[in-house]
């Protein structure tokens, strides 16, 4: 599979080594709810390979601090308004 493009998701290993935090303070901060994942039958959690990249996107364009759990938590009520609209979310 060496040809098959970059990956869609990331180990939570992976992406700490990425973002060079201790693989811990990921799994801490997407257990609380502050970093976006996908939990794996109930056990495993990966990080999708588009989290990072909007990540890395936000702080070059801000120039400022990036929080990914503002970033969740903003999602998270965009989706809950337009879910209490009647849209689709």
């Amino acid at each position: 599979m060496s040809n098959a493009g970059p990956p869609a998701f990331y180990t939570v290993r992976e992406a700490a080594r990425i973002l060079r935090v201790d693989p811990s303070t990921l799994y801490r901060a997407i257990r609380e709810g502050g970093f976006p994942a996908v939990r794996v039958r109930n056990r495993r959690y990966v990080v999708p390979a588009a989290v990072l990249d909007q990540l890395v996107s936000a702080a070059a364009e801000s120039g400022c601090l990036v929080d990914p759990g503002r970033m969740a938590a903003e999602r998270r009520i965009a989706r809950e308004v337009e879910r209490q609209s009647g849209g689709a979310w």
